[in-house]
């Protein structure tokens, strides 16, 4: 080994002794937050959402296609809810089609866009982004 390759080797230990600590800090701090996990209905909701390929033309979270509106406070929504939900499911509109779900599959959908709801906001306007790099959102069930 030639003695003008040491001051590059030194250079690239200290890169990776930066990134090892850089990522011990991110991966170690509290701004880590787990996710809730969803109960069997809300799970079976979200099953059919994805397969029926909803996301194609709605978004969860500004995520999602852009032909449908957002759907993540739809549950909460003024003038919306459960019932409004549901009557699209079975009607559907102009660039919806109607499904054919069981009533069974709508509450599922329902109690999916319901857990959605509670956890997001979008746009969610008061979110900070922390030193570490972490976005911190509002949520809508912390108070």
């Amino acid at each position: 080994m030639s003695t003008n390759s040491r001051p590059y080797i030194f250079v690239i230990v200290i890169l990776l002794a930066i990134f090892g600590a850089y990522n011990y800090v991110v991966y170690n701090t509290d701004g880590y937050v787990t996710v809730e996990k969803l109960p069997p209905v809300a799970i079976k909701g979200q099953q059919l959402f994805q397969n029926n390929r909803c996301w194609s033309c709605h978004q969860l979270y500004g995520l999602g296609g852009y032909l449908g509106p957002d759907l993540t406070n739809v549950y909460s929504a003024e003038g919306k809810g459960p019932s409004y939900i549901k009557a699209f499911l079975n009607s559907g509109v102009k660039s919806m089609p109607q499904f054919n779900f069981l009533e069974e599959e709508k509450n599922a959908l329902v109690e999916y866009l319901k857990k959605v709801d509670e956890t997001g906001i979008y746009p969610n306007y008061e979110a900070e982004i922390e030193a570490t790099g972490w976005v911190k959102l509002k949520y809508r069930n912390e108070k």
